[in-house]
């Protein structure tokens, strides 16, 4: 059970498009947009372990078709978030009322990461610990992983929210905004690297 506890640690904590736009979200709008947003990512997360648990998942993106797709959904969609990051607060007429992404940019961000995926079939299929009641091992990753989740993005929530509010130039605001948007497009690169 430490171990699955470790893993959980470890792979949430790395960063991801998830935590960065935690980060990128508190930075960019402040804590009550973030928090909204962090909802949507925990309901997100926990649709996708589902989905994993289920099976439904492997089912899915055992079509090579659907998986292209769904890298490509989250490709853009990354891409886009990371723009409304990296020009949150800019002056830009197009881009001037934008809105932070909430608890639905928040689902949706989950259903086409793919980290998301990857860390739920690693931490659902492996690290056994109660081989002989599956389903109560089932519900107590569960229960450990979202015990560690939450603090997680909290604290990348926190960290965000305290840029957003020191007493930054808006030039400095908005240097720290594309850099956090920056993250997440190395994050969105290193991930179609991977894939070739």
């Amino acid at each position: 059970m430490l171990g699955f506890a470790a893993a959980v640690f470890f792979l949430i904590i790395t960063p991801g498009p998830g935590v960065l736009s935690t980060a990128g979200v508190g930075a960019g709008f402040g804590f009550r947009a973030g928090a909204r947003y962090v909802t949507g990512l925990f309901l997100g997360n926990n649709l996708v372990a589902v989905m994993v648990v289920s099976g439904l998942a492997a089912l899915v993106l055992a079509d090579p078709r659907i998986r292209i797709v769904l890298f490509a959904l989250s490709f853009g969609y990354l891409t886009y978030l990371a723009l409304r990051i990296a020009f949150a607060g800019a002056r830009l007429a197009f881009i001037e009322k934008t809105q932070a992404p909430g608890v639905w940019g928040g689902i949706l961000l989950q259903i086409i990461n793919p980290k998301a995926y990857a860390v739920s079939t690693a931490l659902f299929t492996g690290f056994a610990f109660l081989p002989g009641s599956y389903l109560t091992e089932v519900a107590l990753k569960f229960v450990i992983m979202n015990a560690i989740w939450v603090p997680i993005h909290l604290a990348w929530l926190w960290a965000g929210v305290s840029v957003h509010r020191l007493n930054l130039s808006p030039r400095s605001h908005r240097v720290i905004n594309i850099a956090m948007a920056s993250s997440m497009m190395l994050v969105v690169i290193l991930a179609i690297i991977a894939q070739v």
